[in-house]
């Protein structure tokens, strides 16, 4: 009897150890704070080295971080093509999308799953303050916009004038339609300072991906 208890206490360890193993880790968050100059990032690379800061402050910095942003102009940088390949999973191990074609697709990113770097929920539209506008310059398929319109800040330079494309990242909205819904392509912000970004219900948030 007591070999048999032993037996399935051994099985039971091992199925435990086994779920462990398959958790994945943490691939996607949504940024806790803005660096502090709201859609003025210092570009492309100066919100990847946020992204690396906060995972790295967070237990994951052995991963390289990317920041889920659309570059314009002569040489236009698609979001989609920064972000690796996935599959991307939030701090508690649920994954968000399995590769680029989930992600754009019918994804898990909702209010439950868009984790911040530290496990913790970000607010949506019911919460207060809102802080579901996350900034993307991107369109919903991840590529950039194209034509002379911008949408990012002046490609994440400016904190001042200008506006970006931003996200819900618990994908509600005033209207019941696509775009209200849309986790990366909803509407442009009013401006690119802190103040403007509120304005819409934002904190100059934006997301993270591992990209190995």
């Amino acid at each position: 009897m007591n070999r048999t208890i032993r037996a399935a206490a051994g099985a039971l360890l091992c199925l435990g150890a086994g779920a462990h193993a398959q958790q994945q880790p943490m691939g996607f968050f949504v940024t806790s704070a803005n660096p502090g100059k709201g859609a003025d990032l210092g570009g492309l690379a100066g919100a990847d080295a946020h992204c690396q800061s906060l995972a790295r402050a967070a237990g994951a910095g052995n991963r390289t971080w990317r920041a889920y942003l659309s570059a314009g102009g002569a040489s236009p940088v698609n979001a989609r093509d920064r972000i690796g390949r996935g599959p991307w999973a939030n701090a508690k191990g649920e994954v968000v999308a399995r590769d680029v074609a989930h992600l754009h697709g019918e994804n898990n990113l909702t209010l439950q799953t868009a984790l911040n770097e530290k496990g913790e929920p970000v607010n949506g539209r019911r919460q207060q303050p809102n802080t579901h506008d996350i900034l993307t310059g991107s369109q919903a398929d991840g590529t950039a916009f194209a034509g002379t319109e911008d949408r990012t800040c002046a490609n994440w330079t400016s904190g001042g004038e200008g506006a970006a494309m931003v996200g819900h990242h618990d994908r509600e909205g005033l209207r019941d339609d696509a775009p209200s819904k849309s986790w990366n392509a909803s509407h442009p912000s009013r401006g690119c300072g802190m103040e403007a970004l509120r304005g819409t219900g934002g904190a100059g948030l934006f997301y993270c991906f591992a990209a190995d």
